[in-house]
């Protein structure tokens, strides 16, 4: 199957994550087997393993161009399980699944298995899966917890024109009704845990006035943080960097009623447009 063709199948089937594993949907999973598979087969014959992991990165993310952008697709009502969709995506399952088909295709183990397990280990703290906490809800958390997996480096400092990041971190706590599962008493007080450790770490970010002098120290493929002055967050929006002509854009699920798509303005100009972005973190996906 060519490239056009793969997307259009992605972009047209019908929406439906998959919990995985769950005998009772098992025909969600094939569904999403087939996709997997899909992905693998046109990255072989493109040549992507070749590559640098950035370039591997982005080049499984443009698989995925015109994909709907759906919210909250891993909050379902079910115990927590690993959610599998390869069809429709927020702005961090895309950065997720696109490093987790990547490094597959780095290792050579293209089976849907070993998918799913790279998944697992990029998406909960350590690897675990252990209950609605152990998902790496924050996504500067989700930065330090992969670099301590050695799947990421954090580079905000190194890109250069990085400043602390000085913020409280509580959205979740302090909005507790908008989480379903924070009803949990023992889900809540380990949340509150979650945040006390966030803000007791040293981070950096690179502040949206200071990036255009340090734009050229970026690497395609580089996983986008971007902050936020949403009181409580960390980070409001994630995307990969890819390079158009000689500027950076995002690689990015935007928001409901679009698609997964490459901003036309360049970083600089839609981080400038977006009042609520400060500036952003960024993480680099190491070889494997």
């Amino acid at each position: 199957m060519n490239r056009r063709s793969f997307l259009t199948v992605t972009a047209t089937t019908i929406a439906g994550g998959t919990i995985f594993p769950g005998i009772a949907r098992s025909y969600l999973v094939d569904k999403h087997r087939e996709i997997c598979e899909r992905t693998f087969s046109v990255a072989a014959d493109m040549n992507l393993a070749r590559r640098p992991i950035g370039e591997v990165v982005v080049g499984i993310g443009k698989l995925f161009k015109g994909a709907p952008y759906e919210a909250h697709t891993l909050e379902k009502p079910d115990v927590e399980q690993l959610v599998i969709n390869l069809e429709v995506f927020d702005c961090v399952t895309l950065v997720e699944n696109a490093l987790a088909l990547a490094r597959c295709l780095k290792k050579g183990m293209t089976t849907f298995k070993a998918y799913t397990d790279e998944l697992q280990m990029i998406r909960y703290r350590g690897g675990v899966l252990d209950g609605y906490p152990s998902r790496l809800h924050y996504f500067s958390d989700w930065i330090h917890d992969n670099e301590q997996k050695g799947y990421v480096k954090d580079v905000s400092r190194e890109i250069g024109g990085a400043e602390p990041f000085r913020k409280e971190i509580n959205f979740m706590s302090e909005n507790r009704d908008r989480y379903r599962q924070l009803s949990n008493e023992d889900y809540f007080r380990v949340i509150e845990e979650q945040e006390e450790v966030i803000n007791n770490r040293e981070y950096y970010f690179i502040p949206k006035g200071n990036f255009h002098m340090y734009e050229e120290n970026m690497q395609e493929g580089d996983i986008l943080g971007f902050t936020t002055n949403i009181r409580g967050l960390d980070i409001q929006h994630t995307a990969l960097a890819i390079k158009v002509d000689d500027k950076f854009h995002a690689l990015h699920a935007p928001e409901v009623g679009r698609a997964v798509e490459i901003t036309g303005k360049n970083l600089m100009e839609y981080m400038t447009m977006n009042k609520r972005m400060t500036g952003m973190m960024v993480a680099r996906p190491r070889g494997v």
